[in-house]
């Protein structure tokens, strides 16, 4: 009907809301991977960091939930966990091969 109100977002907003949320969170758990675990050759084997992954992927269902998204398929799960899994690999790698001091 006419006098309804949208609640749902576009396709297109729904999708760089998702991409946008997994890619930040990958690099946020990369960062507090090399603050809690170092940035040291023996870092790069301590499976804290994984851990730190696991949640910070787990920790975005809820929150998209909560902004009104839905995630509801089995791809929109591989998605999250591929997309945060990808940026956490990528910046942790960066930071243990420069060596920086966080």
């Amino acid at each position: 009907m006419a006098t309804e109100t949208q609640t749902e977002l576009s396709g297109h907003l729904r999708g760089v809301t998702v991409t946008t949320l997994a890619c930040l969170a990958g690099i946020a758990a990369a960062v507090l991977s090399g603050v809690l675990v170092g940035t040291t050759v023996e870092a790069a084997t301590n499976q804290l960091a994984v851990g730190i992954l696991g949640a910070f992927v787990l920790v975005q269902f809820p929150v998209l939930r909560a902004i009104g998204i839905d995630i509801s398929g089995a791809k929109d799960y591989l998605y999250v966990g591929f997309m945060t899994f990808a940026l956490w690999f990528i910046s942790f790698a960066i930071l243990l091969t420069s060596g920086v001091q966080l």
